[in-house]
């Protein structure tokens, strides 16, 4: 290899593939058992239903002779592309998903994964959220990630405790006034 592909201050090449192999290694994909039920729903949905259809008008519309005009058939190939794409999406992040259910944490008193908080900001309102896995979010406003900066903040925490949270405004205190799982 030339010497203008190496990094002078580097001792040997193994230092640049080490990022690189760490980004390739699959995140703990937490998610509720809801959550869970919701992606397989999806995906069989998009298996079984959608991506049928498309193909069946797609077959239909490439009958009709030429393709390059057909609209039918144009939208049907970027729908597939797109059910495709979503399919092995879906199928990735179900592989690397790990169910974790709120309803059996057995310490309460503390915030963890799938817990309902409530608490104020210094200068605002209270705010109630839901501790829930990356593809769980979007489906309800109160629902946070758990790698979101709010809900880091927020582990571990008890009723009463203040923590730091960091904003692009700044670091703000927050204080948690009350922690609740499903069941209890």
């Amino acid at each position: 290899m030339s010497k203008a592909f190496k990094r002078e201050d580097s001792e040997s090449g193994d230092e640049d593939d080490a990022p690189a192999a760490a980004a390739v290694a699959p995140v703990r994909n937490l998610i509720t058992p809801a959550g869970l039920e919701r992606l397989r729903a999806e995906l069989n949905e998009l298996r079984r239903v959608e991506r049928p259809k498309v193909v069946e008008t797609m077959a239909w519309a490439a009958s009709n002779g030429d393709r390059s005009e057909n609209g039918d058939y144009i939208y049907g190939k970027r729908r597939l592309r797109q059910i495709d794409a979503r399919i092995h999406f879906l199928t990735e992040r179900l592989k690397i998903a790990k169910p974790v259910d709120p309803a059996k944490q057995k310490y309460r008193n503390q915030v963890f994964f799938g817990a309902t908080v409530t608490y104020a900001q210094e200068d605002g309102p209270e705010r109630t959220v839901r501790i829930v896995g990356v593809d769980e979010t979007g489906t309800d406003e109160q629902d946070v990630s758990w790698v979101s900066p709010v809900a880091k903040a927020l582990l571990r925490a008890r009723v009463g405790d203040l923590v730091r949270l960091q904003t692009p405004s700044g670091v703000r205190t927050i204080e948690v006034l009350a922690i609740g799982y499903p069941g209890a």
